[in-house]
């Protein structure tokens, strides 16, 4: 049996948790308050922020790296590349021990895998694989990527020994986990396992009056549809405008958007061109502001490509279930996250792409205020009993207690 005291976990996006909480945020809280002494590796986005520091009780150390977000494809692949060399060398220079009994590395991105088994190699620790990201195969989905050319082949190869390496496997899906056994059957298969999506219930009153805000953001007497996120291709957006655009003759629904991402130019100026004024876009707003826009939103907006062949879940839905909030779905077919939707009966879906079915829904939600109270309330159960970071936190530390 493998006993875990000191653990690292390599990072990609690792919020200041004094700050906010996000999903990586949550987990390592969660392992910092069961008394275990955890190392955080993430870059620092603000130079000023570089080197070992402490955020919220947690060591992490701040590393300069090339620049990872908003950028071009061909300028992130290189930043990505080189964060191994990068996270390898600051662990050199800070003289950090490596006697770690767990390795958390969660994706995106698998080039970590490198500076992940090299300090396997040095500490004789155990390597958890986090996966949430199954790539290079939503990039090929995506057209991002040509299946078997040289940068593909390159990926999958570190695909291939991302798992291979890796001594246990925490997929976040019943169809994640099919889905790597099936395209890896090389793999031994002990080591995948369900680790659904995890996050904190809100420290808010969930049923407490919005009309205030509301009325900073404009939306007095709107019946607002919210969408929170990344505004790139794996949401494919354009849905979401088509949507809207069938639903314009609904006077005060309005589709209310906050976020970044590739794609939001692109969005922006479908809306533009169609002279379409349902559709709001905000490219952020504060954290606190966010959380009280969900309490008084009616309903919570997911969008998935239907070009994906990968099963995506998405972690969105965790916010909208924390504010009691019914969700409403664009999924392509391969997600078995419309599944999970009706069998908690937390929301409705269609099929990317099916406008028509997307509307009948919409409408089904718009019409019934007790559907949309009851769907908000099963949702937060059921993230209440199934999806929090202690539940998340048990499901890694038995894995690795069964290795040996």
């Amino acid at each position: 049996m493998v006993e875990v005291k000191k653990i690292i976990f390599l990072a990609l996006q690792f919020s200041n948790a004094e700050k906010g909480n996000t999903l990586w945020t949550d987990l390592v809280q969660e392992f910092h308050h069961k008394g275990h002494d955890i190392l955080v590796l993430a870059p620092a986005l603000d130079e000023s922020k570089i080197g070992l520091r402490i955020e919220a009780g947690v060591k992490v150390l701040r590393v300069k790296t090339n620049k990872l977000f908003n950028v071009g494809l061909l300028q992130k692949g290189i930043a990505n590349l080189m964060l191994p060399y990068q996270y390898k060398n600051v662990l050199k220079k800070n003289k950090i021990p490596l006697d770690f009994d767990l390795i958390l590395l969660p994706t995106p991105p698998i080039t970590l895998i490198d500076v992940g088994l090299w300090i396997k190699k040095k500490s004789q620790g155990k390597l958890y694989l986090i996966l949430r990201d199954i790539f290079p195969q939503n990039a090929v989905d995506l057209k991002m990527m040509k299946t078997n050319g040289l940068i593909h082949s390159y990926f999958r190869k570190k695909e291939i020994k991302l798992y291979e390496k890796s001594d246990s496997i925490g997929c976040m899906s019943p169809a994640n986990v099919e889905y790597v056994k099936k395209h890896n059957p090389y793999l031994d298969m002990n080591k995948l396992h369900l680790l659904p999506n995890w996050e904190r219930l809100p420290n808010f009153d969930v049923n407490g009056d919005v009309g205030s805000i509301k009325s900073k953001y404009g939306l007095s007497d709107k019946f607002i549809v919210i969408f929170g996120g990344n505004i790139g291709r794996p949401q494919k957006l354009e849905n979401i405008v088509e949507l809207a655009k069938s639903c314009s003759e609904i006077q005060d629904l309005v589709f209310y958007i906050i976020g970044n991402g590739t794609e939001k130019g692109k969005i922006a100026n479908m809306v533009k061109t169609n002279k379409m004024t349902n559709m709001i876009f905000k490219n952020s707003i504060p954290k606190r502001d966010y959380y009280q826009l969900l309490r008084a939103a009616d309903i919570g907006l997911i969008s998935l490509s239907e070009d994906f062949t990968i099963p995506n879940f998405p972690s969105k839905v965790l916010s909208y279930y924390g504010a009691k909030k019914p969700v409403l779905a664009s999924l392509d077919l391969q997600t078995d996250f419309g599944k999970m939707l009706e069998e908690t009966n937390s929301g409705l879906w269609a099929e990317a792409g099916n406008k028509q079915e997307l509307k009948e829904k919409l409408v089904k939600l718009y019409e019934s205020k007790e559907l949309r109270e009851q769907l908000g309330k099963n949702g937060y159960e059921y993230m209440k009993a199934n999806l929090q970071p202690n539940k998340a936190y048990t499901t890694i530390i038995k894995a690795i207690a069964t290795l040996n």
